[in-house]
């Protein structure tokens, strides 16, 4: 159940992220860079408007048909971006499509993960299901530029087109859904989570606080260590390699938290440690000091590390009955506030350069921190 989750997950990062990298393609074909930009920012604009409604659809049927159907559907959105070619508006409108169907793994894979792991083991195994996006982003990564460069669009996007119809065969095939209690016996895991308590409330609006760093830093770290003399090569390489220490981190993480019995503590301790190491950014780029490579890796590590937490919370607090609902209203939020970054970022970098950036975003995991809750809560 777990590699076939993060293989759906990955799939579906793979064709969330193949746009963006398709932007010099693009540009060199024609479009402007604010065309091409709108290109890309089509898919995670499809996934904001489709993911609670995926997770309804789970919470209902099932996760099975779901992952597998939803992975129908984004073969055939994508193999849609396949035919259009250069044709901008029919690719605008088919990578739309693919971010909100391709939206039905986020869900549905973490419900999952949760329904068949037992809580001292949860952290672990969403700690590993967190390790789908870099392995997505990397996926692109490697194959997107270089094969829209030497052969083209549509030789580019054969690659999602085929992971995707390929694991929604073997999802069909592998996936059981987990075990549901009857509506009868569901007794309080049937009420609305979001009605008897502020919990989920307080979860989402911490991770909206805490997913700012994490974009901040995955959008302009490249660019940061460009501005203090790296080539962009190796910066390219140093920020590739961050996304992956951060992977092994999110497990790291996880299994922490089993090992205390909580997600909330150790969710406290990486917002305070969140702040600290954006400040300590800023002083880097004040005083020019040479530790700018360890940091950023070091930084890039801490600020990923809520996530996988704070999505195994909200799956145990909102119970098997709404867990799907609740982390598509988890990843809505983040995916609203990413999608700030890029703008909202660069515009400060413009005004009070990445020293000051990186101190006022500093605060944003301060802000976070009254908001975290006391104590888990947890339908098991």
């Amino acid at each position: 159940m777990l590699g076939l989750g993060v293989a759906a997950q990955a799939a579906g990062t793979l064709v969330v992220t193949a746009p963006a990298l398709l932007i010099p393609h693009l540009h060199a074909q024609g479009l402007s860079l604010t065309q091409a930009g709108l290109l890309a920012a089509a898919p995670t604009a499809g996934m904001v408007l489709t993911l609670i409604a995926w997770g309804a659809v789970t919470d209902r049927i099932g996760e099975r048909i779901v992952i597998a159907g939803g992975l129908v559907l984004t073969t055939l959105a994508v193999a849609g971006a396949w035919i259009a070619d250069h044709d901008a508006v029919l690719l605008g409108v088919a990578f739309l499509l693919a971010g909100m169907t391709s939206a039905s793994t986020n869900a549905a894979s973490g419900r999952v993960v949760v329904g068949w792991f037992p809580k001292e083991r949860r952290g672990l195994a969403m700690g590993i299901r967190q390790m789908s996006q870099p392995l997505g982003v990397t996926l692109a990564a490697v194959t997107v530029p270089t094969l829209a460069e030497t052969s083209g669009i549509r030789a580019a996007l054969v690659l999602p087109v085929v992971l995707c119809a390929v694991l929604a065969v073997a999802c069909a095939l592998g996936i059981v859904d987990p075990p549901r209690p009857p509506v009868a016996a569901a007794g309080p895991a049937a009420e609305n989570p979001y009605r008897s308590t502020g919990f989920l409330w307080r979860i989402h609006a911490v991770s909206v606080l805490l997913v700012v760093p994490q974009f901040t830093l995955s959008t302009y770290g490249l660019v940061w260590l460009v501005t203090l003399g790296w080539s962009t090569a190796a910066a390219g390489l140093l920020v590739g390699a961050s996304q992956f220490v951060g992977a092994v981190g999110r497990i790291l993480v996880g299994v922490w938290s089993d090992r205390v019995g909580s997600r909330v503590g150790p969710l406290r301790v990486v917002a305070v440690s969140a702040a600290a190491v954006m400040a300590v950014l800023a002083l880097v780029d004040v005083a020019h000091l040479p530790a700018a490579a360890v940091v950023l890796v070091v930084a890039t590590s801490v600020t990923v590390a809520d996530n996988g937490l704070a999505y195994t919370s909200v799956a145990e607090a909102a119970g098997p009955r709404w867990s799907g609902r609740a982390l598509g209203a988890q990843n809505t939020g983040q995916f609203i506030a990413a999608s700030a970054v890029g703008p909202g970022i660069g515009a400060l970098v413009g005004l009070v350069g990445f020293a000051g950036s990186f101190l006022l975003v500093a605060a944003l995991p301060v802000l976070a921190l009254p908001l975290v809750p006391q104590a888990d809560r947890s339908h098991d």
